[in-house]
């Protein structure tokens, strides 16, 4: 078999699975957990899953239905006029987030992350929740209580002050908010920590009332889809509703998967979130606390809008006492240390493809090599070398035999010119001359195979971590999460493969040396489009691979392509190796002979 058509297929094959897995994540079948409700118009004309209305501790419906879910008619989804009702805003700033809460529903409305830009170099936060122009991405959260008085998101809270900001030498940061109604206070509590993403949310229930009061909470996400034209599609990601329990584990729900196949499911712990590439937004209920999860699709706008959450079993509060409902709300990145302290799973959120079980481990000696060296760039170029010299063994044996057979070129021409296209016979010669050799053709491919699976998970891990956006490097790469704005790393990892591939074996095929030729063009304008960081990881590779690749050629195999065979280091090693070629090539001349020998006889039989 031709090494070179084995190389040929193994970096197409590369290639293919590089387009193969990016076509995955925005067109390929999405994992299977979700249990489906039958899907049926309530009162309202919501489109709203059909839920069970009861709860062990008693009945508890809607505040508009009796899906179980809270209701959104009053939402307006006029051209022109904001999405969803607005009250009195108040704004929050911390050290870590700058948000605002509606007094309508106490909603978070808003939320930017002051820690991490809109674009780099830029000075704009990232806007991670919103309520205005024509996006929609909202944490809601409120109270049900049946026919019982109780704050639901639509409903109208009182505030103190119009702005709160966390003081020097404070850690926390209180924002309460109050309803009353027939009986009932609530205070809606809002309490910010400083250096944390997570904003605790308590509701206190004080019934005054004559009668006992029983009542629910629910939380949940709602927004709107992505525009297409606003979806990456070269370096796509995740983005849509996911959910984690002891029992499914973590499960992704694609926003247009919603409307189709409506889930609720109850569990005790776990966790829902909306995700998306860099960042996540989630509801963390309480440690051991049972809660129904759902998703569901309003339909009734211009616009649909999709919705994950869950909601509480209910508790009872007797006339003159109190109970209280309490909750976490993240909204940050997907920092791996960060989430791996949270909740069960949470890290789950960061998209490392389906070789996660490689990417993570890799992750973690890049972040600490990152501890080191203070430069992500340069982190990348130490993980690159020493997976170089995990896998040394394996090259080592690949470029031996790449070695041997580049020395074999001038006899599979000599096979290939006597036996013209007689594949069947050039393929039982050339079979007997890795025979007589001792080579073994795959010997340059498995190596290389077996690396593969290495350089995916890396691909992955690399594209998915949030450590890496708007991570300087050095000179104009200031940004390792995005392309080369002067495409200068592509064309240099495009020139590392041309020279890689004059020190391997020319291929004798005239069509595969056209293919080969073309390969670095193709990867070059491929890669142009892939972030810094990968492509500094691959020309490292390359270059790495070229200087390991040269070495064992001179000084191992002792033989150096251009170089006289009776000159230089390596001499003595070349010899015997010569030798043995030289017995072999009289070997298949022999047998050359033979056979034209006998085809000689065959036709003078014929003339006779």
């Amino acid at each position: 078999m031709d090494n070179q058509r084995l190389f040929l297929y193994g970096a197409l094959g590369l290639l293919l699975l590089l387009i193969w897995q990016t076509w995955q994540v925005d067109y390929g079948p999405r994992r299977e957990g979700t249990a489906p409700a039958t899907a049926e118009r309530s009162a309202d004309g919501d489109g709203s899953a059909t839920a069970p209305g009861d709860t062990p501790e008693g009945p508890v419906t809607a505040d508009a239905g009796d899906d179980g879910t809270p209701s959104d008619a009053s939402l307006d989804d006029a051209p022109g006029q904001a999405p969803i009702e607005k009250g009195r805003r108040i704004q929050v700033v911390t050290d870590r987030l700058d948000v605002t809460i509606d007094t309508r529903g106490g909603d978070l409305r808003q939320a930017f992350l002051r820690k991490y830009k809109a674009e780099s170099g830029g000075d704009e936060p990232v806007e991670l929740l919103t309520d205005t122009g024509g996006d929609l991405f909202v944490a809601q959260s409120g109270l049900q209580a049946g026919d019982q008085p109780a704050p639901t998101h639509h409903a109208e809270f009182r505030a103190e002050a119009d702005e709160y900001r966390l003081a020097e030498g404070e850690d926390t940061l209180r924002v309460p908010l109050v309803w009353s109604g027939d009986g009932v206070r609530v205070t809606k509590t809002y309490t910010f920590h400083r250096d944390s993403y997570v904003v605790d949310v308590a509701f206190d229930v004080e019934n005054t009332g004559d009668s006992p009061w029983v009542g629910r909470q629910y939380r949940q996400f709602q927004r709107y889809q992505i525009p297409s034209e606003e979806q990456p599609t070269l370096l796509p990601a995740f983005f849509g509703a996911a959910y984690y329990n002891s029992e499914d584990k973590y499960e992704q729900i694609a926003l247009e998967d919603i409307a189709e196949e409506p889930m609720q499911k109850t569990f005790e712990g776990g966790w829902a979130a909306m995700v998306e590439h860099y960042f996540v937004t989630a509801w963390l209920p309480s440690e051991g606390e049972t809660n129904t999860y759902y998703t569901k699709a309003l339909t009734d706008g211009a616009q649909p809008r999709y919705l994950i959450g869950l909601y509480s079993t209910a508790k009872e509060a007797a006339s003159g006492e109190s109970i209280s409902f309490s909750n976490r709300l993240y909204v940050g990145p997907k920092d791996t240390d960060y989430l791996a302290g949270l909740a069960e799973g949470l890290t789950l959120t960061i998209d490392y493809g389906y070789l996660a079980f490689l990417s993570e481990p890799l992750f973690w000696v890049l972040d600490w090599l990152h501890s080191y060296v203070g430069n992500w760039g340069f982190a990348i170029i130490l993980l690159t070398l020493l997976i170089k010299l995990v896998f040394y063994k394996l090259s080592e044996k690949s470029y031996r035999s790449m070695a041997k057979m580049r020395k074999l070129q001038p006899k599979i021409q000599q096979l290939k010119d006597r036996y013209g296209d007689d594949r069947e016979r050039m393929g039982r010669a050339m079979m007997d001359l890795y025979k007589t050799e001792k080579i073994n053709p795959l010997g340059g491919c498995l190596p290389i195979l077996v690396q593969i699976p290495v350089f995916i998970a890396l691909y992955w891990m690399l594209l998915g971590t949030v450590e890496l956006r708007h991570a300087d490097f050095i000179l104009w790469i200031n940004d390792l999460s995005v392309r080369d704005p002067w495409f200068i790393l592509p064309l240099l990892m495009g020139a590392s493969m041309w020279a890689q591939q004059k020190l391997n074996p020319a291929p004798v095929d005239p069509m595969q040396q056209k293919i080969f030729a073309a390969l670095p063009v193709v990867f070059t304008v491929f890669f142009m489009f892939f972030p810094a960081g990968l492509v500094l990881y691959w020309l490292t590779n390359n270059v790495l691979s070229i200087a390991q690749q040269y070495y064992i050629t001179r000084h191992v195999v002792g033989d150096v392509p251009g170089r006289d065979k009776g000159k230089g280091k390596g001499t003595d090693k070349a010899e015997p190796e010569d030798d043995t070629q030289a017995e072999a090539s009289e070997a298949i001349a022999d047998q050359s002979g033979a056979d034209q020998s006998g085809h000689r006889s065959d036709d003078s039989a014929r003339d006779r």
